[in-house]
């Protein structure tokens, strides 16, 4: 599933609302003085009326009349004051009297402009006839036409300045007798001559003719700039509601900074940009140690101060476009730009030993995983044309790093690598198929037996686990143990290893083979469950193995839980008839206190116990003193993991009562078991069988040596 937009937060943007807002308000405007234009038309034909049907009927009577006629109309004209012209259809000027200032003439040359005379020519229907121009009349009689004179608009203004400054209260009452007057041309075709007469005249409008016209023009464009500044300041205020909003998201209210989205968002923008497609990133997942153990020692007003100034003093190691955030309780994920991976080393190391400085009465600890990123090589290996970053998988690989630290409360940096997906990948594998591994009773039981170093007699045997898979051949445990352990599936293992040891020492008893306890793992895991004592009976009990034959290994760790439960367990398990015992004994720091408290039947030390008491005086003693205690207490001693002949020696001459180890053999399968150790009565056994003539062995190359883990 396509990660893309998952972090992508819509922006708010000022420019293009503003634009569209402004666009809307120039259209109202023109619509007004277009509205303007055309009522201003409309009063402008209205008054012109006269004038215009004055004008047509002379000039008919000049296009139509004798020469007598049309000198009479002309002289009526001058002798109004009119100033005239008659044009051809050509634009040349045939008969005038007067200045010609009609809009569109050209004084110097005494001809009209050809774009002008189109117009004039358009509204008269002009048509031309084989290369001569025609009048064309229609039913109605010739058109009318009203052209501007070239002092239209400056006498118009005029008029209207001396009206306003001369007599301002007659321009806002828009009494009947303020008027203004200017200048215009009628323009009438005359068909019969194929000219065109241009008389000047003044039209006169009433101020009461455009009052309520220029007040509702105004109004308008009052209400139209109020609402244009409206729309302004909603933008302006969408704006800032939007940026406070993602404020308010992107804030993290215990450090007074940002959060993961934040976080997420500005990262994921930073590694698209293609300027930084070739720089290297630290995605780093910064954990502050034991925090909860510092909110329990203090509280959680402490420990939010405090980590406020662990978060003001990194920013004042990140440099300009670097980015921190706080994304759970004790996590703060950064972004770093850096050159490699020792420069990303060096810097964090760097940041961790400032925090660590940080005077607050408690020992403070950082542990960093990180994950280097360099955006145009995950493009490459994504195959994408354009980069769009998985922000939780490059968090998720830092943290994986910072996970695969110690848990020891120190400060440590960790760097993903391959290695790591293998072992989760690893771990995946194992704990997906580990229900179908027991269903299918893939987990192989091997058994490694144990000797008297006195006799050579054999006296026991652990249980120990492999698990044979169809396509992975032979897995060792400690591949997939420490796993079981970590997911609790252990306590399966633990029943299933429980099972197949009851159930071979039956059939082995009624092969009239000799039968010896055998020890099986108990997991820690396992003492939550109640009545666990009755519940290893039944497991055992079904497959009809005597009880006596079964000896119950625990690890020295068990007993730190709950030790009234850990003694409550084990007296019920010995008076079931169990052997009960120590595994691990002198790996762990309450050794001694445990054995003061716990009943067991066994003590097992381990290898590294004893391990160069050839050579050191001071562990002789040691090893020397613990066999001894573990007489006195009514305890069997074993000594794994032992390989040589002269630990050997030493331990028989200490009185260790059993060795397992590979001096005498390695665990084996099954039938391996069956056919060296435990032989059925009257069949020959081999003379490498160790009960023979034990023999120093080497570990094998495919398992683990002494320090195997048990079952």
């Amino acid at each position: 599933m396509s990660n893309k937009g998952k972090y992508k937060i819509p922006k708010a943007h000022a420019l293009w609302p503003i634009l569209w807002r402004v666009a809307v308000f120039l259209s109202i405007v023109v619509m007004i003085f277009a509205v303007l234009n055309i009522l201003s038309g409309y009063v402008r034909d209205f008054r012109s009326e006269a004038d215009t049907t004055y004008v047509r009927e002379l000039a008919d009577t000049i296009d139509h009349g004798t020469e007598a006629e049309r000198e009479r109309a002309l002289a009526t004209l001058t002798g109004d004051d009119h100033n005239y012209c008659i044009i051809d259809l050509y634009g040349n000027v045939v008969e005038h009297s007067g200045p010609i200032t009609v809009s569109g003439y050209n004084d110097k040359k005494g001809e009209f402009y050809s774009s002008d005379l189109k117009d004039i020519l358009f509204d008269a229907d002009v048509k031309d006839d084989d290369g001569d121009r025609k009048i064309v009349v229609d039913a109605g009689g010739p058109a009318t036409f009203l052209l501007d004179d070239y002092n239209t608009s400056i006498d118009a203004f005029a008029e209207v300045y001396d009206l306003a400054s001369n007599h301002p209260d007659l321009l806002l009452s828009g009494s009947s007798n303020a008027v203004f007057s200017f200048p215009y041309w009628i323009g009438v075709p005359m068909s019969g001559s194929s000219q065109i007469l241009l008389v000047r005249s003044m039209l006169t409008v009433k101020v009461k003719d455009y009052a309520y016209l220029a007040a509702g023009i105004i109004i308008a464009f009052i209400i139209a700039v109020f609402v244009f500044i409206l729309m302004i300041v909603s933008v302006i205020m969408n704006l800032s509601s939007n940026r406070k909003l993602r404020r308010w998201l992107f804030r993290d209210n215990i450090i007074k900074g940002h959060n993961w989205l934040w976080y997420a968002v500005s990262t994921q923008d930073i590694l698209c940009k293609r300027k930084n497609a070739h720089k290297t990133y630290a995605v780093v997942d910064l954990v502050f140690v034991r925090y909860r153990n510092f909110v329990l020692c203090h509280s959680v007003k402490e420990a939010e101060s405090l980590l406020r100034l662990v978060v003001v003093e990194i920013c004042k190691k990140l440099k300009k476009g670097e980015l921190i955030a706080h994304s759970s309780s004790a996590a703060l994920p950064l972004l770093l730009e850096v050159k490699d991976e020792d420069d990303a080393n060096a810097r964090i190391q760097d940041i961790i030993s400032t925090l660590e400085a940080i005077p607050c009465g408690h020992r403070l600890a950082f542990k960093a995983g990180v994950y280097l990123v360099i955006p145009a090589q995950e493009k490459i290996a994504l195959n994408q044309k354009r980069y769009i970053p998985d922000i939780d998988l490059l968090y998720n690989n830092a943290c994986a790093a910072s996970l695969s630290l110690s848990e020891v409360a120190d400060s440590g940096i960790a760097f993903f690598d391959s290695e790591l997906v293998d072992e989760e990948k690893w771990i995946d594998t194992v704990t997906t198929r580990q229900q179908a591994a027991v269903n299918n009773e893939e987990f192989l039981v091997y058994y490694q037996p144990k000797y008297d170093p006195r006799t050579n007699e054999h006296m026991g045997t652990e249980a120990l686990i492999r698990w044979q898979t169809p396509d992975m051949g032979l897995v060792p445990p400690y591949k997939f143990i420490p796993i079981f352990e970590d997911n609790g599936f252990i306590t399966q293992i633990d029943d299933y290893m429980l099972i197949h040891v009851a159930r071979n020492q039956r059939r082995w008893l009624n092969e009239g083979r000799k039968c010896v306890p055998i020890s099986c793992n108990v997991s820690r895991a396992h003492f939550g469950t109640e009545n666990l004592a009755e519940y290893i009976c039944n497991l055992v009990d079904r497959e009809g193995c005597p009880r006596s034959l079964i000896e119950i290994e625990l690890t020295e760790s068990a007993f730190f839980d709950d030790e009234n439960a850990m003694i409550t367990t084990i007296n019920r398990l010995k008076s079931y008839g169990f052997l009960v015992s120590m595994d691990d004994f002198g790996t762990g720091y309450s050794s001694l206190n445990s054995l003061k408290d716990m009943p067991l039947d066994i003590l097992k030390l381990d290898a590294g116990f004893f391990r160069g008491s050839e050579d050191n005086p001071r562990t002789r003693i040691v090893v020397s003193e613990a066999l001894a205690l573990a007489r006195s207490l009514n305890m069997k001693t074993v000594a794994e993991g032992v390989e040589d002949k002269s630990t050997v020696d030493f331990l028989a001459q200490e009185g260790c009562d059993m060795i397992q180890g590979y001096y005498y053999a390695k665990p084996m399968p099954c039938s391996e078991y069956e056919n060296t150790v435990i032989p059925v009565p009257g069949q020959q056994v081999p003379e490498s069988a160790p009960q023979q003539a034990p023999v120093e062995s080497q570990p094998a190359a495919d398992t683990q040596p002494s320090s195997d883990t048990p079952s």
